[in-house]
């Protein structure tokens, strides 16, 4: 059990007998009349809908630990997406609600760490950021300038703004939750 003033983005809580992820919590201290409050923003795990609660600091939810187990994404078919567990190539669907923004960052042989509950995947824990390749950037205007940017377009068909300093073949990170450009990853070459 957790109490609602310690709640933070990420906790998985179970409320009216289905799972919901802490989006937002915010604890709110009240004057006069009105009493302390929490207010938090949680995302139904099943059906992706989102629900604004008010809470009492001392009211205890259910919390639940979920177990994480990294899986290969293999398709979409439109409705749902495949996944296979690399150990014992079992495969489990997710509705395509469940993915949601993160669609056009899975790739083909993509691993992802899936949260089951009880046996049963519930939702990806998806990283912050993502490296990807840039396909095709237009020549900066000022190779050093780092103030402007341009758009360009990675190898998930994504467009993005970057700085004029990149080029066809760099690799970039993009935070998954914006989709905006992070930095660019510098590879390690060394010399013979």
């Amino acid at each position: 059990m957790v109490e609602a003033s310690g709640l933070k983005p990420g906790v998985v809580v179970m409320l009216e007998g289905e799972l919901h992820s802490v989006a937002t919590a915010g604890y709110h201290a009240g004057g006069g009349q009105q009493g302390s409050a929490v207010f938090a923003r949680v995302k139904n795990l099943k059906t992706g809908h989102i629900r604004e609660l008010r809470l009492h600091p001392s009211d205890r939810l259910e919390e639940i630990a979920l177990d994480h187990k990294e899986m290969e994404y293999l398709y979409t078919d439109g409705v749902a997406f495949y996944f296979m567990d690399p150990d014992t190539f079992e495969q489990i669907s997710l509705p395509s609600e469940i993915i949601g923004a993160y669609e056009k960052f899975l790739q083909p042989n993509m691993r992802i760490p899936v949260a089951l509950y009880e046996g049963e995947p519930v939702n990806i824990a998806f990283p912050q950021a993502i490296e990807l390749s840039v396909v095709s950037a237009p020549p900066g205007v000022h190779e050093h300038a780092t103030s402007t940017f341009k758009p360009a377009t990675l190898e998930n068909g994504m467009e993005v703004l970057v700085p004029q300093f990149i080029k066809e073949g760099d690799t970039v990170r993009i935070e998954v939750a914006s989709g905006k450009y992070v930095e660019r990853i510098r590879r390690e070459t060394r010399k013979p």
